[in-house]
C-alpha cells in the first residue's frame, strides 16, 4: 500500500470508531466541553492571556486531538468524506481561531499549529459557511 492510500472503507470506519472511543475518555470530554462552551478568544491577545491560565491545558489537549485526527485524513489513513460526515465538532473548535490562525502561529511561534485541521477544512465542502453559523451559535452559548 502506498502512503496516502486507504486499504478499505471498513478500515477507515474502524479507525474512526477507535478515535471516537478516545473522545469518550473523561479528561478529553471535559476538555472538549470547556473549549466548545468557554473558549472564545476574540483576538491573539485574548488567546495569549488564556495561555497563562490553567485551562490552557484543555486547549492544547483538544487542539492536539483534532490535529492528529485531521492528519489521518491528510495522509490518507481515513477517508475524507467519511471523516467530515462525523467530525463537525472539529469545525466548532477550529472556527474559534480560524480568523486569526496565521497571526496566532507567528505570535506564539508555532507555525504548525492546527495545520492538518486547516488542510482538511480547506477541502471540506461548505465548511466556511458552517463555521460562520457555528461562530454565531457558540458566541450565544458563551454569552448566556
Amino acid at each position: 500500500m502506498e502512503i496516502g492510500t486507504i486499504n478499505t472503507r471498513s478500515e477507515s470506519a474502524r479507525s474512526l470508531m477507535q478515535l471516537y472511543d478516545l473522545r469518550r475518555e473523561q479528561k478529553l470530554r471535559d476538555a472538549r466541553a470547556w473549549v466548545v462552551r468557554s473558549f472564545n478568544p476574540g483576538s491573539v491577545e485574548d488567546f495569549m492571556s488564556i495561555m497563562q491560565d490553567e485551562d490552557y491545558t484543555y486547549v492544547r489537549m483538544v487542539f492536539g486531538y483534532w490535529d492528529i485526527e485531521a492528519s489521518f485524513v491528510v495522509f490518507g489513513a481515513i477517508e475524507r468524506e467519511m471523516f467530515t460526515a462525523v467530525s463537525g465538532e472539529m469545525l466548532a473548535t477550529y472556527c474559534k481561531v480560524e480568523f486569526m490562525i496565521d497571526e496566532l502561529r507567528e505570535k506564539i511561534n508555532q507555525p504548525s499549529l492546527l495545520v492538518n485541521v486547516q488542510k482538511v477544512v480547506e477541502e471540506w465542502p461548505g465548511a466556511q459557511d458552517r463555521m460562520a453559523h457555528l461562530r454565531e451559535y457558540l458566541r450565544g452559548i458563551y454569552l448566556s
